[in-house]
């Protein structure tokens, strides 16, 4: 860990969020500039205000002094996760290139470069709190309620250091500091994953049986709930059973981890559409989100994926390796002769997901048509703002609020949660594991033909398959129903199959319009040198950190 971040804490708070009762009737507070130790531990709305800090490490605050409600710092950045995958590309690098050509080094982490650094002073801040909440004049029931969102927070940056990094150093309740002894082994000692498996399990089940199962006028909307906490177990127990992680848990611990979630019968798949699940918070097949309040500082998501004919920046750009995998709407491969798919019409009658996810040549989008073809389409090279082009002909349509403005959008920050768990996961997580245990029995049909027949999807359910068939299946459904909310990179790491996916191009498409306005579509390279190695299936620690611990902790193999 540097030593940077295990200086003596003078807190940076700047806009503390203090607890409400409605999730946009936030307290404005006057914004300070440093919080001493003291005034934290010996106020109560202080401290409490610092625990839900450490869900972002800073409170962003609008000019008017409100801040965003609690969720973790992710999702809302201009390169998406997906842009590591083959899902999409960066249009503009943006730090993620590097890693789609197999460029990680210790020196070089692009835009995964703040994962350790980040996640270690998270972990020391929640231990802090944890370290004095006990001297705090507070009811020992709002203590114990503080006290499992404070191991929930911490086993949730645990969690991102172990599915990115392996094993990794458990810091317990240590709080370290300058004056300790720096070159104790045990500060840089890495625990096998097993261990950090297990130590993270123990603190999600204490969690769990302490957080509240609703959000409500006395636990603010964004907060853990024992539905997060068994959700981020369910996560982390169905990796801990994959391959990568060599199954030092058992797949039917996986399964059961799902069911724990499922049976507090709190969340259901959405059915008001598939594209408005993002877009409408705090619906029921939410399990923890981050929310965002008017004005606050996000990420306008419009302007920054939106396409160059409107003035946007394209961003992150789905590929052609994900819109293949995308099913008829008769359920079958496109590679199916009798799919009825037709490679010189390829976006009719997709799964009604594809047309909620991505936006191609011939989509409606604002009152008009996209038009990605050349020569002349307003959304291509030969369109205004032509520096954005997509590189793939495609652009992101998921998350994006067609009521938002592209142009000058920065007053009008959208509202969008961002959401880290919700139950179709919960049901992907469920169906995964069952089938390794028993095959396709009917529990696992019926998890994955409840998120197949949404309203708005209605994809035709799925029976009489083999225990191998369903699971392609199933991971077919994951790329597709959880596309852009930062599964893939990690699954197709932890199923082992990253030397295949990773290692081909990244294709995107050309589409020519001819004087009588029919089109070709041709495959095209959108990135090249795509270039995935087996050490890269876990990322480098810093070399910084190597250095900080003065050759103590040790680098992750191959580096």
């Amino acid at each position: 860990m540097k030593l940077k971040n295990i200086k003596p804490f003078c807190f940076l708070i700047s806009g503390l969020l203090l607890i409400v009762s409605c999730k946009k009737d936030f307290l404005s507070v006057t914004p300070t500039d440093r919080v001493p130790e003291t005034a934290i531990k010996g106020d109560s709305s202080l401290f409490e205000s610092f625990v839900t800090n450490r869900y972002l490490g800073a409170i962003l605050q609008n000019k008017e002094g409100e801040g965003s409600p609690p969720g973790f710092g992710r999702g809302f950045e201009y390169s998406m996760w997906s842009s590591i995958t083959n899902e999409s590309i960066y249009n503009n690098d943006d730090d993620t290139w590097m890693i789609q050509r197999g460029s990680l080094a210790p020196e070089n982490l692009g835009f995964a470069g703040v994962l350790w650094g980040r996640s270690y002073r998270s972990i020391r801040e929640c231990n802090y709190a944890l370290a004095n909440i006990t001297a705090l004049n507070m009811s020992q029931g709002h203590k114990d309620l503080l006290i499992a969102e404070l191991k929930f927070i911490r086993a949730f940056r645990y969690h991102d250091l172990i599915r990115n990094y392996g094993g990794v150093v458990l810091m317990g309740d240590k709080v370290t500091g300058l004056t300790d002894n720096l070159a104790d082994p045990s500060l840089f000692t890495k625990a096998s994953i097993k261990e950090c498996i297990d130590y993270v399990s123990a603190e999600l089940d204490a969690a769990a049986q302490k957080l509240p199962l609703n959000n409500g006028s006395n636990w603010q909307l964004g907060r853990a709930t024992k539905g997060a906490a068994l959700a981020l177990k369910s996560r982390l127990l169905l990796y801990a059973a994959s391959p990568l992680y060599g199954g030092v848990v058992t797949w039917q611990q996986a399964a059961d981890a799902a069911k724990a979630v499922m049976d507090l019968n709190k969340y259901s798949i959405y059915q008001g559409g598939y594209n408005k699940l993002f877009l409408t918070p705090d619906n029921g097949e939410i399990i923890f989100e981050r929310l965002y309040a008017r004005n606050a500082r996000h990420v306008c998501l419009e302007i920054a994926n939106g396409p160059n004919g409107y003035n946007a920046w394209g961003g992150n750009l789905p590929l052609q390796n994900l819109v293949d995998n995308y099913e008829m709407d008769n359920g079958k491969p496109i590679t199916d002769p009798s799919s009825g798919y037709d490679p010189k019409n390829p976006y009719v009658n997709r799964d009604p997901r594809f047309a909620a996810t991505v936006l191609y040549n011939g989509a409606t989008y604002r009152g008009s048509t996209i038009e990605t073809f050349t020569p002349g389409g307003k959304d291509s090279k030969d369109g205004p703002s032509n520096w954005n082009t997509s590189k793939s002909g495609y652009y992101l349509k998921k998350f994006m609020d067609d009521t938002n403005p592209i142009d000058n959008p920065w007053d009008i920050a959208g509202l969008q949660p961002w959401i880290y768990f919700r139950y179709a996961e919960i049901l992907l997580n469920y169906a995964e594991a069952k089938n390794e245990v028993s095959g396709p029995d009917a529990s696992v049909y019926a998890a994955i033909n409840s998120i197949r027949s949404r309203a708005s999807v209605n994809m035709p359910a799925v029976s009489g398959l083999s225990q191998g068939d369903m699971r392609l299946v199933i991971r077919n459904e994951r790329q597709i129903e959880l596309a852009f909310e930062e599964h893939r990179y990690y699954d197709v790491r932890r199923w082992k199959i990253a030397e295949i996916t990773e290692n081909v191009p990244a294709y995107g498409v050309e589409i020519n319009k001819d004087a009588n306005g029919k089109f070709t579509y041709k495959q095209k390279i959108a990135l090249d040198g795509r270039h995935f190695e087996t050490k890269h299936y876990w990322l480098p620690i810093p070399r910084t950190e190597i250095q900080a611990s003065n050759g103590l902790l040790k680098q992750n193999t191959g580096y």
